[in-house]
């Protein structure tokens, strides 16, 4: 029997039917709907007279454009209130679980999917959402959708897919002090550029990768999507089982430990062959910051902006026009460099174990005054672990405010802009022209270096505040 990649062993299971040079029918286990991209696709359900196939399989969640004050109030914004009211309204009509505002298992659709366990090792996943990627943590097949897509997989449970090529990267050895997933998926973009990984899906393996926790796995997966990739995904393990099994959605599986039983084979073949291998060593990799308007404009904290693009021998209006952008310089180093905003949440830092790590940074020191924050937890559920766990009281004691879950300023769809002109400090995933905000400077980093920036004003390695 010829080896298969991870990633052919779920594709091909799923497969309802390949179209002769064109692309498969696939079969979609769980789709993740929220009130952006879900409205046009009910929409056309009704003007065709469609109902939903399976309600079931679908889960829905308000999360992209909720306020972060003030839940328990209306939704100010007359456009935002509209889209959350006609989810309900869908999900009501069709038979479809929501965890709307201010429900108790309300949050960011890519961390409750997983936190609560409808994320399990062997689906296919969708959502109208690029960084659906971030459930491949599990060993899925997850990717972002477009709205007709959404719509076609509420009618039929199947999609249209070309099938994509396929890539492993490796990363080897172990992390250095201060150094997160966030600086590995961070350094990968950097070295392969936003477009490395476009038309493939790319497996992540290696001995740094298996020794990481399942909310680091899914934030290397959630940026997957930034160089190009279709997604990215891990093979299962006994970290992602023990995870598992304290889950409420897991927990109505008849039969557990079978079902483990059938993940343990959610590996790749020894000799299956990739489209493309990339190795990396895992000891070569400093905690990250990003210069410029892309997720591959990134360097390690304590470089230099290059004098151009990786692998350029001189520098293009586009890198030029980038740094004009942000206020930088060719050849600057950004260690010192007052910053205005932190930011921690959103999907790909938005976990419990992303609001220790920031704790720990500033726990016993205040937050510089020049400084404001946004602290959003990544869902109801997470917001209930930092009390518990008296996170919130550190958080408060160096001059912070918690606020309530949602995606916040990963995307400025709701009040949490960062002015024009002003530097934040970003552990979201994009750094795009206006993404926070019309004119917003977004520099991209892990929850250690965004701790570090809150309490010093300015960019700072966080290796300097943590002990070994």
């Amino acid at each position: 029997m010829t080896p298969k990649t991870l990633f052919d062993k779920i594709w091909d299971s799923h497969v309802v039917r390949s179209i002769q040079e064109g692309p498969d029918v696939l079969y979609i286990d769980r789709q993740y709907i929220h009130e952006v991209t879900s409205p046009q696709a009910f929409n056309g359900l009704k003007q065709r007279g469609i109902t939903v196939f399976r309600p079931g399989n679908t889960l829905a969640t308000a999360d992209h454009n909720i306020p972060t004050k003030d839940q328990h109030l209306q939704i100010r914004d007359e456009f935002s209130r509209n889209q959350v009211e006609k989810l309900s309204e869908n999900c009501n009509i069709y038979g479809i679980d929501l965890f709307g505002l201010n429900h108790a298992k309300n949050g960011i659709v890519h961390v409750i999917g997983p936190e609560l366990g409808y994320t399990q090792p062997g689906m296919t996943i969708v959502c109208g959402d690029s960084h659906t990627s971030t459930h491949g943590a599990f060993g899925t097949i997850a990717f972002g959708i477009g709205t007709s897509e959404v719509e076609m997989v509420l009618a039929t449970q199947c999609i249209l897919q070309p099938k994509p090529k396929k890539m492993r990267i490796t990363i080897n050895g172990v992390l250095g002090k201060g150094v997160t997933s966030k600086d590995i998926i961070m350094y990968i973009i950097s070295e392969i550029s936003t477009g490395g990984g476009t038309g493939y899906f790319a497996e992540f393996a290696g001995s740094a990768i298996t020794a990481l926790s399942m909310e680091a796995r899914m934030t290397i997966c959630n940026m997957s999507i930034e160089m190009g990739a279709r997604g990215g995904l891990i093979a299962p393990d006994e970290i992602t089982f023990n995870y598992l099994r304290n889950l409420p959605a897991v927990h109505e599986i008849t039969d557990l430990e079978s079902a483990i039983s059938v993940w343990r084979g959610l590996s790749t073949d020894t000799d299956a062959v990739f489209d493309k291998e990339l190795v990396f060593d895992a000891p070569s990799i400093k905690p990250m910051i990003t210069y410029g308007t892309n997720p591959g404009m990134g360097m390690a904290i304590d470089s230099y902006i290059p004098l151009t693009e990786k692998n350029s021998k001189e520098a293009s209006p586009s890198f030029l026009k980038s740094l004009d952008y942000m206020g930088f310089n060719p050849g600057e180093k950004l260690l010192g460099h007052p910053i205005d905003y932190v930011f921690i949440g959103s999907c790909t830092n938005g976990r419990i174990e992303d609001f220790r790590a920031f704790a720990d940074v500033i726990k016993g020191k205040k937050k510089a005054p020049s400084v404001t924050a946004l602290i959003v937890p990544g869902s109801r559920r997470v917001e209930e672990q930092m009390v518990s766990e008296g996170l919130i009281e550190i958080y408060n004691n160096a001059g912070f405010e918690v606020r309530q879950p949602g995606c916040s300023s990963c995307l400025a769809m709701n009040e949490d802009k960062i002015p024009q002109g002003k530097y934040a400090v970003s552990t979201s995933n994009r750094n795009f022209e206006g993404r926070q905000g019309p004119g917003a400077r977004t520099l991209l980093a892990s929850p250690l270096t965004a701790a570090a920036a809150a309490i010093t004003g300015t960019i700072s390695d966080p290796r300097e505040f943590i002990n070994e």
